[in-house]
């Protein structure tokens, strides 16, 4: 019997982590995601949504890509690798697709109440302004799959104190979310090996070869944590995975979060499959090739 269909709406930062890019990529090679669309955020999100729109482009697809928030709520300043988009000498050569990233995401999820799942894996700014402009947004999105936090100490992390006031609101607004944080994702790599086995998945695969070098060349390392497909595979995976109970999640105005079960519809992911969940993502990565490619 046939998987049921994942419908998806990925929301990303794209362009400065290489994670956001093979996240990408494993949606793209899962045979039961439908992909609706994708949404930008954070910073230079026309460019993002430029990169997004090429990645589609060369796994042979075409996707609905929406620019969003450039500014958080509350006008912090943006952190900026400087490497967005630099491996692409014609990325201004690709067209976005017309309207605000709010809008999408308001009009798709309200069109199928309890049946899009929204994967967030930057900070929260387009998602905080959906629900602030839809009151049903959150009752109706059948769930939200979040990369962000640190759930083992107080430390905070990158997408949710870039826009913590975002992550409040995400986060009190009785959704369905499951968050993923440092604690969970920093337990899997992805070594020369895998990125080996990636670039032999076509144009695709060279491209995504070249972003993780250059993400390796700026964080001085040799391999990576793959933070945002993780998060994908908890949706697609869950078995790889295991997970707290429910309950609510609280942000501190640095960003930082803590959890409490019991009280709330949220529930964190406790442990992962490590050597499995990395196979997993290079696998589905592969098979995002196009369909005319072969090795």
């Amino acid at each position: 019997m046939p998987s049921p269909t994942v419908r998806v709406i990925f929301d990303t930062d794209i362009g400065s982590d290489v994670d956001d890019a093979l996240a990408l990529a494993v949606l793209l090679g899962s045979p039961e995601v439908d992909l609706l669309g994708c949404t930008t955020v954070y910073g230079d999100t026309l460019l993002r949504a430029r990169l997004a729109k090429r990645l589609v482009r060369l796994a042979d697809r075409s996707l609905t890509v929406v620019p969003g928030a450039a500014k958080t709520l509350t006008d912090r300043p943006v952190w900026w690798a400087g490497h967005e988009g630099r491996l692409f000498a014609d990325l201004d050569t690709e067209e976005v697709d017309a309207g605000d990233a709010v809008s999408y995401l308001v009009e798709e999820v309200s069109r199928a109440p309890g049946q899009v799942n929204v994967v967030a894996v930057g900070p929260l700014t387009n998602i905080a302004r959906a629900m602030t402009v839809s009151p049903t947004f959150a009752r109706d999105v059948r769930h939200l799959w979040i990369m962000g936090g640190r759930f083992d100490d107080a430390k905070p992390e990158h997408n949710l104190k870039c826009d913590p006031e975002a992550a409040a609101i995400v986060f009190d607004s009785g959704a369905p979310i499951t968050v993923t944080g440092l604690e969970i994702t920093t337990t899997v790599r992805l070594d020369g090996a895998d990125v080996s086995a990636i670039a032999g998945a076509g144009a695709l695969g060279e491209a995504l070869k070249a972003e993780i070098e250059q993400w390796w060349r700026f964080w001085k390392a040799e391999w990576n944590s793959p933070h945002d497909p993780i998060t994908v595979l908890t949706m697609l995976v869950p078995e790889l995975f295991e997970f707290s109970p429910e309950g609510r999640v609280a942000i501190g105005t640095d960003g930082s979060s803590t959890f409490e079960p019991g009280g709330g519809r949220t529930r964190i992911s406790t442990s992962a499959e490590a050597g499995q969940v990395a196979r997993e993502i290079v696998r589905r990565i592969v098979a995002a090739a196009p369909r005319s490619w072969s090795a």
